[in-house]
C-alpha cells in the first residue's frame, strides 16, 4: 500500500517552491497591483487575463472560471496529477527528500504513475545521450554534422542515439527498477514475441519536453536504408504524452516568447535547432501533427495577447507546406496575436537555409512580412481564372467567407478591401458589403448554436443550479462589506485581530461567507493568522467543508482589497459596519418580540428581559455609530 507523505514534508514543499515560479512555467505573468500577478487562465479560454497569483499568500484564483488553490493545487490541475504526484514533483524541484508513513518509502511502489513515467523518460534521455558517443552512433553524429550541428549543439538540445539492438534500453531501465508494465505504458518499449523490446532502435533521438521542462516523449529519425519504419517515429499517445498538446522546444523558448511577445513555428526538430543556434530563440515545432487549437492555447498564455504579439509560421514552399499554412489559417482567429507566414527562397527550410546562407539568413527569414490571411487568400484566388467575370465571382464566393471570419470589424473591412484588389473587382464597396453580410449571417447562426469552431467564442455555461429561488449574487452591495471584511481577515489578519474572532457566524448573512467565517474559526482565527500567515491560509482552506467553500476562501484571499491604502482605520470601518448591521437585525427581531409580548398576554418577567435586551442593543448601536471601532 502506498505510504502517506509526512505532513511536515508537504508543508516544507509548499514553503520551498514559490507559486509564481511554478505558474510562470506555463504562462506569462504581469503585475496586477497590490503585490499580485495576472495572466491568461490555463484552465479556460479567455481574451483578457482574469487569472491572478498572490506570491505572498502562495495562492492563485481565476475570476473567470473560479479555479483556485495553492501551488500544489495548480500543479495537480494543470498536469492532471494526484496530490502525492504533485508533492513529489515539487519536492524534486526543491531538492527535498520526502518521508512516507505507513511502512516507509518504497520508490518502486509509492511513486505516482505520472511521476514514474516521467522518471523513466528522464533516464531514457540520459541513456540515449550517452549512446551518441558510442562507435555505433557514428552515423548519427555524421547526420548532425552534415546539418551544421556540433557536439555542443547536440548536448544543448539533448540529442541522443538509440542502439540498433532489440532491448538495450529496456534492459537498462529494468536495471533502474522500472517494471515491464511501466515501460510499455510509457511507450519506450513495446511487446515482442518474448517480452518487451525497445520501440526506438538505431535512430537519432530528440527528447520532447513539456512546458515545465520534463521529458514526456521522443522523436526518432531514421538513419539507415535497411530501416523499414517511417522517416520520423514519435512516441505513441501515453498518459503523459499527447502530441496535440506538446510543442518541441517550448521549454527552451518560453521565456523569450514571453519577453519578446513573439513565437516562430517551424516544421521539424532540426529547424528548431537551426533557428535557436541562429539567434531565433523563440522557435518551436509541433511533433508529428498539424498545428492546432491546443498548441494555440499554450502560446496564447505566453504571448498574453497584447497588441504587439506576433506568431510567424515557416512552411516549406511545396504543396504540403502550403496545405499546412492553410490549415494553420483555419485556427488563425483563435489568436489575438497577428499571424504571419515566412517561406524561404527555393523552398528551403530553416535548417537548409542556415547551411546554405548562414545564421543571418534565418533571422531575416522570420521577420514578419506576409500576413497569414493574405497568404491564405492568395492561395484561394490562385485557383481561379480572374480574367473572366465567372472566375472572379467564384473566387469571391470562396474567399469572402474566409474574410468574414475575422472578428475585428476594422481589420475585416481592411482585408475585404485588399481582397477586392486581389480579385481585380473595381467596386470595392460591393466586396466589403458582401463580407459584412456573411459576417452578420454567421453571427446570427451563432446565436442559435454555431457549428463547432465557428461563430463568436462563447463562455462555457455552468450547469444550472438546483435551487427554488434566484441565484445568490455575492457581488450585491448588501454583501460587499461582509466580503471586504473576510478579505481582510484572510489577507491582513493583523488588522482585524482580535476583534474579528469575536464575530459570530450569524453576523455574515450570505451562506458562503458564513461558511468561510466558520473555516477561519476552525483554523485558529485571525489571531493565529497574524502570527503565521502562510500556515493560516493552508489551515483555512483545509477547514473548508467542500470544494465550493475552499474556492471561495482562495478567491477572497487573492482578490484585491477595495481601498488603495489598507490600514487599521479602514479595517475598523468594515468591522463596525458588519457588526452594526448584525446589531440592527437583532434590534428588529427583539422589537417584534416586544410588540407581541406587550399586548398583555405575555409573561411579565419575559417582557422585562426583552425590554432590557432591547435597551442594551440600542445603546450598543449608538456607541458603534458614534465611536466606531473603539466601541467594539
Amino acid at each position: 500500500m502506498a505510504g502517506r507523505i509526512n505532513d511536515e514534508d508537504v508543508k516544507a514543499v509548499r514553503d520551498a517552491v514559490p507559486i509564481d515560479a511554478v505558474v510562470s512555467e506555463y504562462l506569462q505573468l504581469r503585475n496586477a497591483g497590490g503585490g499580485n500577478l495576472k495572466g491568461l487562465c490555463p484552465f479556460h479560454d479567455e481574451k483578457s487575463p482574469s487569472f491572478q497569483v498572490s506570491p505572498s499568500k502562495g495562492l492563485f484564483h481565476c475570476f473567470g472560471c473560479q479555479e483556485g488553490g495553492d501551488t500544489l493545487t495548480f500543479v495537480m490541475k494543470v498536469d492532471h496529477l494526484t496530490f502525492s504526484e504533485a508533492v513529489e514533483r515539487l519536492a524534486a524541484k526543491a531538492g527535498i527528500t520526502l518521508r512516507y508513513e505507513e511502512g516507509g518509502y518504497n520508490p518502486s511502489h509509492q511513486r505516482g504513475e505520472r511521476i514514474r513515467l516521467v522518471e523513466a523518460h528522464k533516464a531514457a534521455a540520459e541513456f540515449y545521450t550517452a549512446q551518441l558517443e558510442s562507435p555505433e552512433a557514428e552515423i548519427g553524429r555524421k547526420f548532425l554534422a552534415e546539418r551544421g550541428f556540433d557536439q555542443a549543439a547536440a548536448a544543448h538540445f539533448g540529442v541522443g542515439y538509440s542502439p540498433a539492438g532489440w532491448d538495450h534500453l529496456t534492459r537498462f531501465l529494468r536495471g533502474k527498477g522500472f517494471t515491464d508494465k511501466e515501460l510499455t505504458l510509457s511507450g519506450l518499449s513495446q511487446e515482442g514475441r518474448r517480452g518487451p523490446i525497445d520501440r526506438f532502435r538505431g535512430r537519432l533521438m530528440w527528447p520532447i519536453r513539456d512546458i515545465g521542462g520534463e521529458v514526456v516523449g521522443f522523436g526518432a529519425r531514421k538513419l539507415r536504408d535497411d530501416d523499414n519504419g517511417p522517416k520520423y517515429l514519435n512516441t505513441p499517445e501515453t498518459p503523459i504524452y499527447k502530441k496535440s498538446q506538446v510543442l518541441y522546444g517550448i521549454d527552451l523558448a518560453k521565456k523569450d516568447i514571453a519577453k519578446a511577445s513573439r513565437a516562430v513555428v517551424v516544421e521539424g526538430y532540426t529547424d528548431v535547432m537551426a533557428c535557436h543556434l541562429a539567434g531565433v530563440t523563440t522557435a518551436i515545432a509541433t511533433c508529428g501533427t498539424a498545428f492546432g487549437g491546443d498548441h494555440i492555447k499554450i502560446l496564447r498564455r505566453l504571448l498574453m495577447d497584447n497588441g504587439s504579439a506576433r506568431v510567424i509560421f515557416t512552411f516549406d514552399g511545396d504543396a504540403a507546406g502550403q496545405k499546412a499554412a492553410l490549415r494553420a489559417f483555419e485556427d488563425d482567429q483563435k489568436f489575438a496575436a497577428e499571424t504571419y507566414i515566412a517561406i524561404a527562397p527555393d523552398g528551403m527550410d530553416p535548417c537548409d537555409l542556415r547551411l546554405a546562407k548562414g545564421d543571418s539568413a534565418v533571422t531575416d527569414l522570420v521577420e514578419p512580412r506576409t500576413p497569414l490571411f493574405e497568404f491564405a487568400l492568395r492561395q484561394i484566388v490562385a485557383r481561379y481564372d480572374l480574367e473572366t467575370p465567372a472566375g472572379r465571382a467564384a473566387a469571391l464566393d470562396e474567399a469572402a467567407p474566409v474574410v468574414a471570419r475575422i472578428k475585428n470589424s476594422g481589420a475585416q473591412h481592411e482585408v475585404a478591401v485588399q481582397l477586392a484588389g486581389m480579385l481585380g473587382i473595381l467596386d470595392t464597396q460591393f466586396v466589403v458589403k458582401r463580407v459584412a453580410q456573411l459576417a452578420r449571417w454567421a453571427r446570427d447562426r451563432g446565436g442559435k448554436g454555431p457549428a463547432p469552431g465557428r461563430g463568436p467564442q462563447t463562455v462555457p455555461q455552468a450547469a444550472p443550479a438546483v435551487a427554488s429561488g434566484p441565484a445568490l449574487n455575492l457581488r450585491n452591495p448588501v454583501y460587499a462589506t461582509e466580503r471586504e471584511l473576510l478579505k481582510l481577515a484572510l489577507q491582513r489578519p493583523d488588522l482585524v485581530s482580535p476583534a474579528f474572532d469575536a464575530y459570530g457566524v450569524d453576523e455574515f448573512t450570505a451562506a458562503p461567507y458564513a461558511a468561510v467565517r466558520q473555516a477561519v474559526m476552525e483554523a485558529g482565527g485571525a489571531e493565529f493568522g497574524a502570527q503565521d500567515p502562510q500556515e493560516y491560509l493552508v489551515r483555512v482552506r483545509d477547514a473548508a467543508p467542500d470544494d465550493a467553500v475552499r474556492a471561495m476562501v482562495t478567491e477572497l484571499a487573492v482578490e484585491a482589497i477595495m481601498r488603495r491604502t489598507v490600514d487599521e482605520a479602514y479595517a475598523g470601518e468594515q468591522l463596525v459596519t458588519v457588526r452594526l448591521r448584525a446589531v440592527d437585525r437583532r434590534i428588529r427581531d427583539v422589537q417584534g418580540t416586544f410588540t407581541r409580548l406587550s399586548g398583555g398576554h405575555g409573561d411579565p418577567q419575559q417582557l422585562t428581559n426583552v425590554q432590557n435586551e432591547l435597551w442594551v442593543l440600542q445603546q450598543y448601536a449608538r456607541a458603534l455609530r458614534e465611536r466606531g471601532a473603539a466601541a467594539l
